[in-house]
């Protein structure tokens, strides 16, 4: 038995500790905030997108860039930084651009994709969180507004021998969901996924740290900063360091989202990783409203749908603006046009409560798993906006390399 410090308490914080201790070591928590999920866990998508996993970063993305860029109420926002940070992760970002590149990475997610489907049906067994976390799995409906976009994806989907994605006509859409009968676009079609599910991801974590404080091997510490590693021998990662004292650990796991930049560095790793903006609105859900019950999100304008129990969760947006966690009210705004425009009837949007948050991705859009160089300290960084639907994957991934067995999956592409 190890002892081991996991540094994080978002999502992926909390299912690394889950599969440690489940591996029979015990875990310190460390958890910078009085809370846990306080991150880009707090209100984010909800979304179990286990197969709709491409990278953000894919042949034509430069091109349809600059058209985001002059639309107002475009999904991309750019400001410029005096950092080589941004400019080193944006040049890498731009290489990974390229078609083959993008469908390497692809099938690299969708088999993490997968396996993270199993694992997440494994804890869910065995954690027992119940109806708290609100999960239901009504599918996935993607649609798109251009018929020549829908036209390639449709083909690509009928090609496929044995898939389970279904390519839809405007009227499958809204025989699927009568929702969108409400919308103001026209629609060219749809792709549908059966199987993909929806969960409070807060509510999640919430559930799992409670469960994880019941566990006699587990020790939660919230409101601890980590500043830095205790050195061990021959440059060993030996423990954290926190205002409150030294933690000695066998073992530290980063997984401290944005933050484990700063701490990797401390110790000469240097981690790409660049914050992606992104919102989100929660809106109460009345007798009189009209929400869409299947998972739906807009191609076009990257805005995805999902209702979350008695709420609608819509979340937005990708700005590349660096660490700032402000609400942007223009911003904000403009996803109000945007899911008025779609879903008027959805949701009582005007007592919507609003979010934004910094999901810390890599130029490839993959995770960053295990070692590093510097022995004593592994990886779990890098999920971008799936940190939910991978989160048990990459948890279970580490732990097994933290005890001492081979990885589940090829780390092709998904380490250092």
């Amino acid at each position: 038995m190890k002892h081991c410090v996991v540094i994080g308490g978002g999502v992926v914080g909390l299912t690394t500790a889950w599969a440690l201790l489940e591996r029979g070591h015990a875990v310190t928590l460390v958890e910078r905030g009085g809370a846990v999920a306080q991150g880009a866990s707090r209100a984010n998508g909800g979304q179990l997108s286990y197969r709709y996993v491409s990278p953000l970063a894919d042949a034509g993305v430069p091109q349809k860039a600059l058209r985001w860029l002059l639309d107002p109420d475009g999904p991309l926002r750019f400001k410029p930084e005096a950092r080589w940070a941004q400019w080193s992760w944006l040049i890498a970002f731009l290489r990974n651009c390229r078609g083959p590149v993008n469908r390497r990475a692809t099938e690299r997610l969708l088999a993490l994709g997968a396996y993270s489907q199993a694992a997440f049906a494994r804890l869910q067994a065995e954690a027992a969180l119940g109806d708290s976390i609100a999960l239901r799995a009504p599918g996935k409906l993607v649609v798109y507004r251009q018929p020549a976009e829908f036209a390639r994806v449709a083909a690509r989907v009928r090609a496929q021998d044995g898939g389970v994605e279904q390519a839809l006509s405007p009227r499958d859409c809204v025989a699927l969901e009568p929702a969108l009968a409400d919308t103001e676009a026209a629609l060219a079609g749809g792709i549908f996924t059966p199987g993909e599910a929806v969960a409070d991801c807060h509510a999640f974590c919430q559930a799992l740290f409670a469960r994880l404080q019941a566990h006699p091997r587990f020790t939660g510490r919230l409101d601890a900063q980590a500043d830095g590693f205790l050195a061990g021998p021959g440059g060993a990662v030996a423990g954290v360091r926190t205002p409150a004292g030294e933690v000695p650990a066998d073992a530290v796991v980063l997984a401290a989202g944005l933050h484990s930049r700063a701490l990797a560095a401390g110790v000469g790793v240097a981690l790409p990783l660049y914050p992606l903006k992104g919102y989100s609105l929660t809106a109460p859900i009345a007798g009189g409203h009209r929400p869409p019950e299947v998972s739906v999100t807009d191609f076009e304008k990257k805005i995805l749908y999902a209702r979350i129990g008695n709420e609608l969760r819509v979340a937005a947006m990708v700005d590349l603006v660096g660490d700032d966690t402000r609400l942007d009210t223009g911003r904000l705004a403009s996803l109000q046009r945007s899911v008025r425009a779609t879903f008027p009837h959805a949701a009582d949007y005007d007592r919507a409560t609003p979010w934004a948050g910094l999901r810390p991705a890599t130029p490839g859009g993959a995770p960053i798993l295990g070692a590093c160089g510097v022995p004593g300290l592994w990886l779990n960084v890098g999920h971008g906006a799936l940190g939910f639907t991978f989160s048990f994957a990459t948890a279970d991934i580490v732990a097994e390399l933290v005890s001492g067995r081979a990885s589940p999956l090829p780390l092709d592409g998904l380490s250092l």
